[in-house]
């Protein structure tokens, strides 16, 4: 391009690239992968907020027996909406931002491959997410299908349905081009020398999730345009009345939905896999083995999605099959929780603030990880199914499991996009109030559903008010502990106050993003850096 200008044009267009547009234009037009990156940061957390406050209401609910604050048919429009809001509008947008902050500063390129996509892919989501909790204001309120939308319940939901179908697939379009614009950017604007098996393992996770989404993404788009169709157009793709099969919305929704929920954790693998090396001050042990191990996972997310159907009447050689895939897969799961101790062993380990959390992620998502062993059994599953074991189990692998490598990666990553240090106190009364009220919340949700409450329910028997009334205490505090954490710990750096934080906050981080200034300029390698053979080392 600078052939074409001459040298005071040339001048003037260098000039304007190094000063960030000012006021609400730089945020509404922002190209910059770091503007995008805090944008998909502060929409994730207040969704995150939206759906905390509807799981408080839930469980406010259920603090005792009998009918206190909501209907019943309020109560399942919560759930549906809670677990809408969660996955698609605060884990999927957090991981995103997080890949935009920290993919070009780890990869050494200037900015993400498709900037002003980037910029598209971002503003889709807010009509998404108004669309969403607005449907609570519709006529006959939000969907109440609960989170998997299940045929034949979507066919009999009123108009808000439609709204939650359409912002689904606005929200799917947005997921789309953020994983293009992902692997276009990891695959060709890697710094000369950076091979693939040198790159970072964040990187490495997210060019597998992004292959993961442009995969199954449409699949769910295809299954709710079903849904419309049966609902407005006179087809029968699920309605037995005409000869559909509500059975095969199940099979097509969980072709998406178990690959989804692994693109919901293993950008998590990959922000744990940096911190735990840092604090333990080695490499990370089998670096090789993480990246089969991740690829293996996704390959095998393909064939386990029936698990979530023993129920519905497969024939046992179909249980039998996708027991044993379900089984398999926990072994290249273990091989990265083997593989994250085989770090700290005999590492110099110290516990600030990242590592407490990443000790937290790897200890909470084992025993998920356990449960969900224990749920892959068919027979053992049949009980256990549609009851509040199961709601334990996806929590302790996703809020314990997406949420707490997220704090992770927020507490060792920040310095370096907002230039102050975090305070340390703060953030352990962080870690520890999360880690308290997370197990006080769902830990007794195990033995609800081993007695055999049932989830989705408004009201239960009073065998189960205890262990209810303990849960709904530890969502509270749990719900007020990321208060805290947004008022004492984000709002403070995001003002700039606190200690100046170094260019290298830990002494031990290795990688491209410790190679820039903190807080990190708002353009950085505008030449790629030059890497060192041996090690992702600057030499030039």
């Amino acid at each position: 391009m600078s052939a074409v200008l001459d040298h005071h044009d040339h001048d003037h267009a260098h000039h304007d690239d190094h000063h960030a547009p000012t006021g609400w234009r730089r945020w509404v037009f922002a190209t910059n992968h770091k503007d995008i990156g805090t944008l998909y940061l502060l929409f994730s957390f207040a969704m995150l907020m939206v759906g905390g406050v509807l799981a408080l209401l839930i469980r406010a609910e259920l603090f005792q027996p009998g009918l206190q604050l909501v209907n019943p048919e309020l109560f399942n429009q919560l759930t549906t909406m809670h677990g809408l809001i969660m996955v698609f509008g605060a884990i999927m947008p957090a991981f995103v931002g997080f890949a935009n902050w920290m993919i070009p500063l780890q990869i050494g390129a200037s900015d993400m491959a498709f900037a002003r996509m980037n910029n598209f892919s971002f503003w889709l989501m807010i009509p998404a997410a108004l669309m969403i909790v607005g449907s609570f204001f519709m006529p006959g309120g939000a969907p109440a299908a609960g989170w998997t939308l299940y045929a034949p319940l979507t066919l009999q939901m009123g108009p808000s349905m439609d709204a939650g179908i359409f912002a689904l697939h606005i929200l799917g379009a947005s997921s789309i081009m953020g994983s293009i614009n992902i692997i276009v950017t990891i695959l060709n604007m890697r710094a000369p020398g950076m091979t693939l098996m040198k790159m970072p393992m964040f990187a490495w996770t997210w060019l597998i999730t992004a292959y993961l989404l442009i995969a199954v993404m449409p699949v769910l788009a295809g299954a709710i345009t079903m849904t419309l169709t049966d609902r407005h157009f006179g087809t029968s793709f699920f309605n037995p009345a005409g000869g559909g099969d509500p059975v095969m919305y199940q099979h097509i929704f969980w072709f998406f939905g178990h690959p989804e929920v692994y693109i919901m954790i293993l950008p998590a693998f990959g922000i744990i896999s940096h911190v735990v090396p840092t604090f333990a001050r080695k490499r990370l042990f089998g670096y090789a083995s993480m990246v089969y191990a991740t690829s293996s996972i996704a390959i095998l997310s393909f064939i386990v999605w029936a698990h979530h159907m023993f129920t519905s009447g497969m024939p046992v050689t179909g249980q039998l099959f996708f027991m044993y895939a379900t089984m398999l897969i926990a072994v290249p799961t273990a091989v990265k929780i083997f593989n994250w101790i085989a770090t700290m062993w005999q590492g110099s380990m110290t516990f600030e603030t990242p590592m407490l959390f990443a000790v937290g992620f790897i200890f909470v998502f084992t025993m998920g990880g356990f449960t969900g062993l224990i749920l892959a059994m068919a027979p053992i599953d049949i009980q256990l199914h549609d009851t509040y074991y199961v709601v334990a189990h996806f929590h302790y692998v996703l809020v314990a499991g997406s949420l707490y490598a997220m704090f992770s990666g927020y507490y060792y990553w920040s310095p370096k996009w907002t230039g102050v240090m975090y305070s340390e106190t703060r953030g352990k009364i962080h870690f520890w109030w999360s880690l308290i009220a997370f197990n006080v919340t769902f830990f007794p949700m195990h033995f609800l559903g081993l007695a055999g409450m049932p989830r989705r329910y408004a009201d239960y028997p009073m065998q189960f008010a205890d262990f209810n009334a303990l849960a709904s205490v530890g969502a509270f505090a749990f719900g007020l502990a990321q208060v805290y954490f947004f008022f004492f710990i984000v709002l403070p750096a995001m003002r700039g106050q606190g200690q100046k934080a170094p260019q290298r906050p830990w002494e031990s981080a290795e990688g491209l993003e410790w190679e820039v200034p903190s807080p990190a300029p708002f353009h950085t390698f505008e030449t790629p850096p030059k890497l060192n053979a041996a090690a992702n080392k600057v030499i030039a």
